[in-house]
């Protein structure tokens, strides 16, 4: 199979995912900031990595940690204002690192004030068609428009107070309440979004993560849904999400971006189909999509197989390149999916080294070259609006979201000088801080230094094609056109490995014998 070559930066780039709540608190209040990251810089240039991807940090009440945006031309104080922004542009720019950020088209916030606007003009009015508000069914208009779930659990509508006082309209959310969705078909709603990336892209940001990327467009008359949504996840004939007018949407942004040459969209598309995916994909729209095949599989060698092949045929239908990611603040972290303790760390860093054994753009998370696993956070202390609106049946996604150990031998760990973080961090991670593994030739970050450098400096990572390579029950082996050679032995008894030198392996070899849950690259 043949992946296609590109000159582009972000064609074979490492990117580092920076959820800022939790990468380093530079002003001792407990969370995350941009000048925290900026800190961090040198760190993660001795990491070895190509581009950083910023989770929401513009103007935001924060019900939903930044995904519900007020403002989306402004930093908001939390971490550390517009300042901090040309501070970390700068100082990265300087270290040969690309900054995205991450953009949210879908939704704003109800503090937004198109919003406050709408709740105040009425029915009917121009104010409320910058959203979804319609007219409640059944008596007295006191049942939602429609029977669409939120995606974090619950109604997608909330009903509003009139200007006069009386019961009114809903309005859509398909996430909190307090992320109204926009109507894109009112063309105000492009002419600010355009005026959001320019004012970036001018302030020199080189690209961006786009929020709910299959989402902007509903489809007509908003019909119910003959499904009932789960929590967090939806399929490929869900009406709420991937309608065909998205497209028209995404070829309006790329006239944008295609006047700042070497900018990159990066797609947040749930679409399970491949062709379907790989829409998104075409020439003139997005230049990138996750692909989040890999966080929904299994450290099964078939499903990893069937993963990695689909993935490829799915970039391959529209020539993109494609993208991997095994961890993301959405999905969890992998050590705790592959069985945890020292089992899932193995198996987790065996599938990072089929990652970025793969041709394209890979995604890393903040802490997973440290081996983190979830955490198992009390109740009391849960933020994720998806725990109260299901009502307390889904955790959410805060266990992925603790803040990253730097040094010492207790909480907070060097992350911040104030020790109740925004979420707790556990004592146990004493043993994981950055101070301790980069001291250790055998840790998971020594391990994930020595990968990345081999990644980026050995040639035989550079061929775009791709052949599988008959293998036995359980181990997977492929290899890349320029002569790498993957194994993963994902089966329980010790594998002897092909002819090659041995360039990497994430377990130690033994007489050339790879040891379950473990991989090796080979030339």
């Amino acid at each position: 199979m043949s992946t296609p070559s590109s000159a582009q930066w972000w064609s074979s780039a490492v990117f580092y995912q920076v959820y800022p709540r939790s990468f380093a608190d530079s002003n001792g209040d407990g969370v995350g900031d941009l000048d925290g990251l900026v800190a961090g810089l040198d760190y993660l240039q001795l990491l070895g990595i190509d581009a950083i991807w910023i989770n929401p940090v513009t103007v935001s009440p924060m019900a939903d940690h930044g995904y519900d945006v007020s403002d989306p031309r402004d930093i908001d104080p939390l971490f550390g204002g517009m300042a901090a922004l040309e501070r970390l542009i700068a100082a990265a720019h300087r270290r040969g690192i690309k900054i995205t950020m991450d953009v949210v088209p879908n939704h704003t916030s109800s503090a937004h004030p198109w919003f406050q606007a709408a709740l105040t003009a009425g029915t009917g009015s121009a104010a409320r068609d910058r959203y979804f508000f319609r007219d409640g069914r059944g008596p007295n208009g006191s049942l939602p428009p429609n029977n669409w779930e939120s995606v974090f659990g619950g109604p997608a509508w909330t009903r509003v107070t009139e200007p006069d006082g009386s019961p009114g309209q809903w309005y859509l959310h398909l996430f909190d309440a307090e992320q109204p969705d926009l109507n894109w078909e009112n063309p105000d709603i492009f002419d600010d979004f355009e005026k959001t990336l320019r004012f970036w892209l001018e302030r020199g940001v080189d690209g961006f993560r786009i929020d709910v990327a299959h989402g902007m467009a509903k489809p007509p008359g908003l019909p119910d849904t003959l499904d009932h949504a789960q929590v967090l996840r939806h399929t490929d004939d869900d009406p709420r999400f991937n309608h065909p007018n998205v497209h028209a949407i995404h070829r309006d942004i790329r006239t944008v971006i295609n006047d700042y040459p070497g900018a990159v969209t990066i797609g947040e598309v749930w679409v399970h189909d491949n062709a379907r995916w790989a829409q998104y994909l075409r020439a003139d729209e997005l230049h990138l999509g996750f692909n989040f095949r890999l966080t929904r599989t299994d450290f099964d060698a078939t499903e990893i197989h069937d993963a990695i092949q689909n993935s490829l045929a799915a970039a391959a239908i529209e020539s993109a390149v494609p993208t991997w990611t095994l961890a993301n603040h959405d999905v969890g972290r992998e050590v705790t999916r592959y069985g945890g303790g020292q089992i899932g760390l193995r198996r987790a860093r065996a599938m990072a080294m089929v990652m970025l054994a793969l041709p394209g753009a890979v995604f890393l998370y903040n802490g997973q070259e440290l081996g983190l696993p979830d955490v198992e956070l009390p109740d009391e202390v849960l933020q994720d609006p998806t725990w109260e609106r299901s009502g307390h049946t889904e955790r959410g996604r805060d266990g992925c979201r603790v803040p990253i150990p730097w040094s010492g031998n207790a909480p907070p760990f060097g992350f911040s000088t104030r020790p109740d973080t925004w979420l707790p961090m556990p004592d146990q991670w004493a043993a994981v801080t950055v101070e301790k593994q980069l001291d250790d030739p055998a840790s998971t970050l020594s391990f994930f230094r020595h990968a990345l450098q081999l990644r980026r400096e050995r040639a035989e990572f550079d061929g775009g094609d791709f052949e599988w390579l008959t293998a036995p029950r359980d181990v997977l082996m492929f290899r890349r056109s320029d002569g790498l050679v993957c194994v993963l032995n994902a089966g329980d008894r010790g594998l002897t490995l092909p002819a090659g030198e041995p360039l990497l392996a994430s377990s130690p070899l033994l007489d050339g014998v790879l040891p379950p849950d473990a991989a090796a690259w080979l030339v």
